[in-house]
């Protein structure tokens, strides 16, 4: 038996990154004790902004946030693909995309998401500055052992332990120490928050010969912009990356140059994109599952790290009812997220292979290809479809045992679910002498 009768289970999360933050959310209204362990020091996220698209805010919907997010959208009107002398190769419209999609594409500062992520959980159940390391994956479908963490303050047993360190996650190496690990794709990526131009603009996605920009508008008036381009692995600028930027972008068309020259060099955030085409065998391993960023690094070519994410955390929360043995859930969502997660990251590294091109018959045919896809009604949507028309297996809310803010006492929803308290520091026996 993986749990007492009447004590709701405990799961440890290792990383209290986008999905990592789901997770806890899905599973704590799921019935479960959680614990989110986190090395850095704050919940300050990496990364400025986050796209999300109708399947994640589907996902979001479970735990009841999905439309605090949908109420952010930014986008209205025309948007599309352009040169880097601003010919337009394809055009899209939010009300059509909307419509073929069943809801936004909602681009927000990851800080928001966070923010609204984090609230949803009892106070004390994200422990900052505390790195932990997995020691034991645990027993699978047939045995009853624990999984457990090590931490600077001692061993922590859980029935779950939920990594979603990352795409360097030592969890992954753990459970997979023979799997390859994400390799280089050729491009390296920049990431901005800027004050919008003085002069409106159509959101934008602009492809040149090894590059690419985009420009999005934030609810909050600010412009999200990101760049990447073809560089050397592990390439830094001199003489920094706003200077690195203004001479990859400033001669591109508006409002490229107005954004750059508004840029602060602190803000400018720059990462080399990896990836791993080559799935995992699974995605959890005993008592442990991988989620995210940790299970199946992408490019960001699609805009569907974070929203395969947020997908991740739902199903796992879909398959870990409390009282179900944890290695059958486990089971059950590997088999359900590698299918899909291997399709979405192989046409993530295609899109990749195409920003990449450099030579000018390649970008020209690249264009063409682009220019005649826009000029097919519907076609540039059409070829989302297989993203973002995914639905959660939960149709309904989750809701959870308790009010989010653990003042101990019941929600008004306590009539329809079981409740659990959150585990009082004073009676958690979560940590054993080494």
């Amino acid at each position: 038996m993986d749990t007492h009768p009447t004590t709701p289970p405990h799961a440890v999360v290792i990383g209290s990154g986008i999905g990592g933050l789901t997770a806890a959310v899905a599973l704590h209204r799921r019935g479960w004790r959680v614990t989110v362990l986190e090395r850095a020091a704050s919940l300050r996220p990496v990364g400025a902004a986050i796209s999300l698209a109708p399947n994640s805010l589907r996902a979001l919907d479970v735990i009841g946030l999905g439309d605090d997010v949908r109420a952010l959208a930014a986008w209205q009107g025309d948007g599309g693909l352009r040169t880097p002398r601003g010919r337009w190769l394809a055009r899209t419209n939010a009300r059509a995309a909307a419509e073929r999609f069943g809801g936004p594409l909602v681009v927000l500062p990851r800080a928001t998401l966070v923010e609204l992520l984090a609230s949803r959980l009892p106070e004390g159940v994200v422990r900052t500055a505390s790195p932990a390391t997995l020691a034991e994956p645990g027993g699978g479908a047939l045995d009853g052992r624990p999984a457990v963490v090590t931490t600077p303050h001692g061993d922590v047993e859980a029935a779950l332990v939920v990594g979603a360190d990352g795409i360097n996650s030592a969890v992954r190496t753990a459970l997979f120490p023979a799997h390859p690990a994400p390799v280089y794709t050729g491009l390296t990526s920049w990431r901005l928050l800027v004050p919008a131009p003085a002069r409106p603009f159509h959101p934008h996605e602009s492809w040149g010969r090894g590059a690419l920009w985009g420009t999005q508008p934030l609810k909050d008036g600010r412009v999200y912009a990101y760049a990447a381009a073809v560089a050397p692995d592990g390439a830094k600028a001199p003489d920094g990356e706003k200077a690195e930027l203004l001479r990859r972008y400033g001669d591109w068309h508006d409002p490229i140059p107005a954004l750059l020259d508004t840029a602060d060099e602190d803000g400018i955030l720059r990462h080399d994109i990896r990836h791993l085409t080559a799935p995992l065998p699974a995605f959890h391993r005993g008592r442990t599952a991988l989620l995210g960023d940790a299970a199946h690094p992408m490019a960001p070519t699609l805009g569907q790290g974070g929203n395969q994410a947020i997908e991740d955390a739902i199903v796992l929360a879909h398959h870990l009812p409390p009282r179900r043995a944890t290695g059958a859930g486990l089971e059950a969502y590997s088999a359900d997220r590698l299918p899909r997660t291997t399709v979405v990251v192989r046409t993530a590294a295609r899109v990749a292979r195409l920003h990449t091109r450099t030579a000018a018959p390649a970008v020209l045919l690249r264009d063409a290809l682009m220019t005649l896809a826009g000029a097919v009604p519907g076609l540039a949507l059409r070829s989302f479809d297989s993203l973002a028309d995914w639905h959660p297996p939960h149709r309904e809310e989750l809701v959870p045992a308790y009010d989010h803010r653990d003042d101990g006492r019941q929600s008004r929803h306590r009539q329809d679910r079981p409740a659990h308290r959150q585990g009082d520091p004073r009676e958690d026996r979560l940590h054993r002498p080494r």
